[in-house]
């Protein structure tokens, strides 16, 4: 009797722990993640084809969470009704309604970044991603980048920061020759974008390059990627990683191992501005010092 009096406790202890996150959180998110893109930032990790009685064939998500995307009572997201609740699989679940969606890079990427750096605090991630969208779709003024933005903002309301955005998009680029050309310009222009609207002309911006795609030109579109110069944006290359039956979604291993490399280029900008600062109140000290001689 006493052991199962104690699990009780334990239990209802963590409830409370959850409820004053979620419930009080808008005054703790510190450390705020866009994810943005299409269906592999959304998440088709574990999501398969099953057969009915009836000879119809649905997508179904196998439910399977591996331990590296376990929830954390400090890994909250913003959802469809922007409010913020404990992070789970799937993420995108509310957010890409009219697809099946599974397991993506975003929860792998929060417990890397809780791991790596123990006293980063409470994370917000901000699922955006809607599957089977080109860049012409999160042109600046249509419905999908107005809705970022708008739950972007909405995120910050009561306190927090943007720390990076994460975006993995381009897949449906590469179906057309020149959509495929044009999609450097685009991209591009996008990620200005972003950052002018939301204030913020060094944010953290960590794309991916594409693994697969449904069309012919997806080396285009990789190259656009990889070939992008913008101080503030690095890319991870997912090229090689495991995918799915359907040769377009990644793995659910895939994700997780997505998700870390999502991170360790996140750690590394930050340690690129930390290296930055110090160069520069060194110069500043070695100037003072000069002239006070």
């Amino acid at each position: 009797m006493f052991p199962l009096l104690m699990l009780m406790l334990l239990a209802h202890s963590r409830w409370l722990a959850t409820a004053n996150v979620t419930n009080g959180c808008t005054s703790i998110v510190k450390n705020i993640f866009i994810l943005s893109g299409q269906s592999n930032m959304s998440g088709r990790g574990g999501v398969f084809n099953q057969t009915s009685p009836a000879g119809t064939v649905n997508l179904t998500w196998d439910g399977v969470v591996p331990p590296e995307c376990q929830p954390n009572p400090s890994i909250l997201r913003l959802s469809a009704e922007l409010t913020w609740v404990e992070a789970q699989e799937p993420l995108h679940k509310d957010i890409d309604v009219n697809k099946t969606c599974g397991v993506g890079p975003g929860m792998s990427f929060a417990n890397t970044l809780k791991k790596e750096d123990p006293h980063i605090g409470v994370i917000g991630l901000v699922p955006c991603a809607i599957g089977g969208t080109n860049i012409t779709q999160w042109a600046r003024g249509g419905w999908l980048y107005n809705e970022m933005i708008r739950r972007t903002k909405a995120a910050l309301q009561g306190g927090g920061m943007i720390r990076g955005m994460l975006w993995y998009q381009g897949e449906s680029d590469a179906v057309e020759l020149e959509d495929a050309k044009l999609y450097k310009g685009r991209l591009k222009k996008f990620f200005k974008q972003v950052c002018k609207d939301l204030q913020l002309p060094t944010l953290p911006i960590i794309q991916v390059a594409l693994a697969t795609a449904p069309g012919p030109y997806m080396e285009v579109i990789r190259r656009a990627q990889l070939g992008i110069k913008l101080p503030n944006v690095r890319c991870v290359d997912a090229k090689g990683l495991p995918v799915g039956p359907d040769l377009l979604h990644l793995t659910t291993p895939a994700q997780v191992q997505l998700g870390q490399m999502l991170a360790d280029a996140f750690l590394k900008t930050q340690r690129s501005v930390r290296v930055a600062d110090s160069k520069a109140e060194f110069e500043l000290y070695v100037a003072d010092s000069i002239a006070e001689f």
